[in-house]
């Protein structure tokens, strides 16, 4: 387990930034030498703070025009129909993102289809086939306002020597 500090937030603001940099770029725009941010980026990949790196691709431009955030509800809360289902979830390419809640809904999840046609055969043909779902409520995105794949560091102030430490 590591602490970070704010180098590491450095670090991690830019990679979200643009994670294509080199070691030498990154070093740079944290006013860090190569050999060290290098150490810092590789301690982060090890202890899966940073999980990996990705290209972000245009939805609509790849054919996925319809975007639904559907809330389900179970007809029951076993723990082996919620595993079920929580593995049905993540094989599913549809659905991009899925959460357990609290509330009115069980789970909310986000779908992405070509058209309300392929989300209709998406609905028969997988969302109420799975176990213990007993209703789900769509909502169709009209316009996608924000869609931040960045996460909102608030970086902590400078401070003297550094206070990383492995766990």
């Amino acid at each position: 387990m590591i602490e970070l500090d704010r180098q590491d937030f450095l670090l991690l603001t830019e990679l979200q930034r643009d994670a294509r940099q080199s070691i030498q770029q990154l070093a740079t725009a944290t006013g860090m030498s190569s050999t060290p941010c290098w150490k810092r980026v590789r301690d982060m990949e090890a202890a899966q703070i940073i999980r990996g790196y990705t290209a972000l691709v245009d939805r609509e431009k790849v054919g996925l025009g319809l975007c639904v955030i559907a809330e389900l509800n179970l007809s029951h809360h076993n723990e082996e129909d919620v595993r079920q289902l929580e593995n049905a979830f993540a094989a599913c390419p549809e659905i991009v993102s899925c959460y357990s809640t609290t509330g009115q809904a069980d789970y909310v999840i986000k779908v992405l289809v070509p058209d309300i046609q392929a989300y209709e055969r998406f609905l028969h043909q997988t969302l109420f086939k799975l176990p213990g779902v007993a209703h789900v409520r769509s909502s169709v995105a009209l316009k996608e306002v924000k869609s931040e794949t960045r996460l909102p560091f608030r970086l902590p102030p400078p401070s003297e020597g550094r206070k990383r430490k492995a766990r």
